[in-house]
């Protein structure tokens, strides 16, 4: 997989590229992540990608033709166009697994008070929000967007079970998790874990799960038809 990420703080996703497991999965060969500045598709000697709002109003709009002459010169046959932004639909996990599918994909940040309208009605293909908030721009929404997808892709974690077992994998909330020592300040490890009965600690972490997800987030369970 390839993700071009188009963005006016490229330093902000090759930051979270080079740690961790973006940056083994880039070592690995397994996703080719470029984040590449748009003032570079900025044609004006002042390499300037926004300008005042037709209509009036506050803030300033990010321009169109650098948008277009960037995803035109980076786009191929099977290229998904996405522009991240508080408007698009809220990713989820589901939405996760279907762009690790992908073989290529060319991720739109916004900035300011966003981006001119005939780039999502001409160019992208889907439009993502990561959540009910607004930051401060869309590369920190790319590099949590482009986390998701390539911690599927398989080969890029240790273990590929552990996307399986992830909150949402299933439609509830990872089950509670310990590790030595076996008690700390008076808090002992739940005596089923010690129980050696792998039949019983499944039953007991599901249990857990659906409990944390009925007090944290009980939508997950209303939407899936759990109780």
């Amino acid at each position: 997989m390839r993700i071009d990420i188009l963005t006016l703080f490229p330093g902000i996703c090759e930051g979270a590229f080079s740690e961790s497991m973006m940056r083994r999965a880039r070592e690995k060969g397994l996703a080719g992540l470029h984040a590449h500045n748009l003032r570079d598709w900025a044609r004006d000697k002042h390499r300037i990608t926004d300008d005042a709002p037709y209509g009036g109003g506050q803030g300033m709009v990010m321009k169109p033709e650098p948008v277009f002459e960037a995803v035109e010169s980076l786009r191929r046959p099977g290229t998904r166009v996405v522009l991240m932004s508080p408007a698009g639909r809220r990713l989820d996990q589901a939405i996760a697994r279907a762009y690790a599918r992908e073989s290529h994909l060319i991720l739109i940040c916004g900035h300011y008070e966003g981006v001119d309208q005939r780039v999502a009605e001409h160019l992208i293909d889907d439009e993502i929000s990561i959540g009910d908030y607004v930051l401060t721009n869309g590369a920190i929404a790319a590099a949590v967007f482009t986390d998701a997808i390539v911690r599927l892709i398989p080969g890029v974690l240790g273990d590929d079970a552990s996307a399986l077992e992830d909150s949402f994998a299933d439609g509830v909330l990872e089950f509670p998790h310990y590790t030595r020592p076996l008690e700390y300040r008076g808090w002992r490890v739940p005596e089923i874990l010690l129980s050696g009965n792998h039949a019983a600690i499944a039953a007991w972490r599901r249990e857990q799960a659906l409990e944390r997800t009925r007090k944290n987030r009980p939508d997950l369970l209303e939407n899936n038809g759990s109780s």
